[in-house]
């Protein structure tokens, strides 16, 4: 079968690792710079990267310095003895003066123009997105406070550019989240013209999302490092759609090509299987690398990245699928 590439592929950079520092308990941060020192395209602050570590393996990481800066970016990464791999091949495989291709940083989680006050709330490595943000609203003057939530002193990382502001505070519950910050209690009274901004991980990010109920949809953002757990009054993808046995029809728009995606098969699949490659990198609906417009048809979309307005014209095809019988493809 002839396999076609459409036109979604993600710009990508060869970056040097320039310097990778221990920043804190199980956390390095890596120093990414053009090797002739060029300018590197522009980031805003809550921006991630895709970096390719090996062959196949993909991962997105957050940057962290300053979006003012030109000449770097910046992650740091926690390595994980548990997880899929990504963050410990990283650790170990990837070291100063290598050539590591990346992607052109993109936003999913970008701080509000016209927010008045910001509430900044990290759970562990979730504080990357958010320095970047401290970076930009120290240089205009938004009021903000960071609550930042770890085991101990040992576990924060860029504890050296933190110290010492009374906007800044450090809560450790020493293993027992119990002992840690009243999420629920910070954030009981919505405050009009304050954003609230949290990162960190699964139990972390339900506290944050359940203490924020009460808040407008529009003063929330969130970023996601893995895929929440569906409760257990959560439909299933194949329930979602329209057809009886949970299948969907998928039309190519450029080229007329109609392609049924069984319940048991993404939509991703289905287009790879009809010979149209997207990129995919998280597979789980939160880097948006797989982001692609659709012109006609009813999306559940189950992604974690797309606000209202980017889900009203695109849909993420690793998780996405159709309420409708048909939905009509951009490409």
């Amino acid at each position: 079968m002839e396999t076609h590439s459409v036109n979604q592929m993600a710009s990508t950079l060869s970056l040097l690792v320039r310097q990778i520092r221990y920043e804190a308990a199980g956390i390095n941060s890596y120093e990414l710079v053009h090797p002739e020192g060029e300018d590197l395209p522009v980031f805003s602050a809550g921006a991630h990267l895709d970096i390719h570590i090996q062959p196949g393996l993909v991962r997105q990481y957050s940057l962290c310095n300053d979006p003012s800066e030109r000449k770097r970016y910046v992650i740091a990464v926690l390595k994980s003895e548990d997880g899929q791999g990504g963050s410990k091949s990283l650790h170990e495989s990837v070291h100063v003066q290598d050539i590591v291709k990346v992607s052109v940083p993109r936003n999913h989680f970008a701080l509000a123009p016209d927010a008045r006050k910001a509430i900044l709330l990290a759970g562990g490595i979730g504080i990357t997105p958010l320095k970047s943000m401290i970076h930009e609203l120290d240089r205009t003057g938004t009021e903000y406070e960071l609550h930042y939530c770890a085991k101990n002193q040992s576990c924060v990382a860029f504890l050296d550019s933190f110290g010492g502001r009374e906007n800044i505070h450090f809560h450790f519950d020493n293993g027992d989240p119990a002992q840690g910050l009243n999420i629920a209690a910070l954030l009981s009274r919505p405050e009009n013209g304050t954003h609230v901004y949290f990162c960190g991980p699964p139990g972390f990010m339900s506290a944050c999302s359940n203490a924020t109920q009460n808040w407008p949809g529009g003063a929330v953002h969130c970023e996601y490092f893995k895929a929440p757990v569906a409760d257990s009054n959560g439909s299933s993808r194949a329930d979602s759609s329209s057809t009886g046995d949970g299948s969907f029809s998928v039309r190519i728009a450029s080229t007329g090509q109609t392609i049924t995606v069984p319940a048991e098969t993404s939509l991703i699949d289905a287009l790879a299987e009809a010979g149209i490659q997207l990129e995919t990198s998280c597979v789980s609906g939160l880097c948006g690398t797989c982001k692609v417009r659709y012109l006609e048809g009813e999306v559940d979309h189950q992604d974690y990245i797309l606000d209202a307005q980017e889900q009203s014209e695109y849909l993420t095809a690793c998780v996405s699928r159709a309420k409708s019988q048909l939905l009509v493809l951009d490409l």
